[in-house]
């Protein structure tokens, strides 16, 4: 029976991390790793200026992980080293309570986490839910671990790395996925300018996905019109054709 580890940026006591959680352990055993408060945007970060304080968390008489004062790459990191009874097989990051589609990928806690998993050569899956105040995360869960299942019956031997967003006219409706590339359009953004009662300006950052026409389907438009997004990433962000082009470059220093 396969080991997972299920990690998240919204913090240990979030609901869309339960709800997956139930959903996971259909599938094997589970260990469950999480930041101790909500982490969201924090992308990529990780604590080594300071130690990393985890403390056991319990659902009534029931182990039910580990809260982690760090981010979520912090947390699997130890996970994998520390809390884990041996090395997982998958890395699960969710149910995050918003999207994670576009440019917001290179932002995004839950889809780090995911990507810390693959450096350690773990197939790892972020899952995302389009945010609302009335969250279905119970129906979003089954609906990951449903494409989670049969990921891993598809994909190619060796560790691969995924990012799964579920809209939420999937939840009611049919489930329909669409295997799409990242959007890398960029987004319209802005500042609304403000004044506090002490007369000090400050700022809301304020932005509406605006993705430009381009040929293909991605990510923001298929969860536009109501499908499951599935995208397949890498993190090697090399880019190789320029790197070929350079490679007769002559960069010495002429002094």
């Amino acid at each position: 029976m396969q080991h997972i580890l299920l990690t998240n940026d919204d913090g240990i006591h979030a609901p869309g991390l339960a709800a997956l959680e139930r959903e996971l352990r259909t599938m094997g055993d589970l260990t469950v790793v999480a930041p101790a408060h909500e982490q969201s945007g924090v992308s990529h970060s990780i604590t080594f200026l300071s130690p990393l304080i985890c403390r056991e968390v319990y659902e009534g008489d029931r182990r039910r992980g580990w809260a982690v004062e760090g981010s979520p790459a912090d947390c699997v990191k130890i996970g994998v080293f520390e809390f884990c009874p041996h090395r997982p097989e998958l890395i699960v990051s969710g149910i995050n309570g918003g999207l994670n589609a576009g440019i917001n990928v290179l932002y995004s806690g839950t889809v780090a986490a995911a990507i810390e998993g693959a450096f350690f050569g773990i197939t790892s899956v972020a899952v995302s839910l389009e945010f609302d105040e009335h969250a279905q995360f119970d129906k979003a869960a089954t609906i990951a671990r449903r494409i989670i299942e049969r990921i891993l019956r598809r994909k190619r031997p060796g560790a691969e790395l995924y990012n799964v967003n579920i809209p939420t006219a999937a939840i009611d409706g049919p489930v329909e996925v669409r295997v799409v590339p990242m959007d890398v359009e960029l987004y319209s953004e802005r500042f609304v300018k403000r004044r506090d009662p002490r007369g000090r300006d400050y700022y809301w950052a304020t932005w509406e996905p605006r993705p430009q026409r381009r040929d293909g389907e991605t990510d923001v438009t298929a969860l536009a019109q109501g499908f499951v997004t599935v995208t397949p990433l890498q993190y090697d962000m090399t880019k190789y054709d320029v790197l070929r082009e350079m490679s007769d470059w002559d960069l010495d220093d002429p002094a």
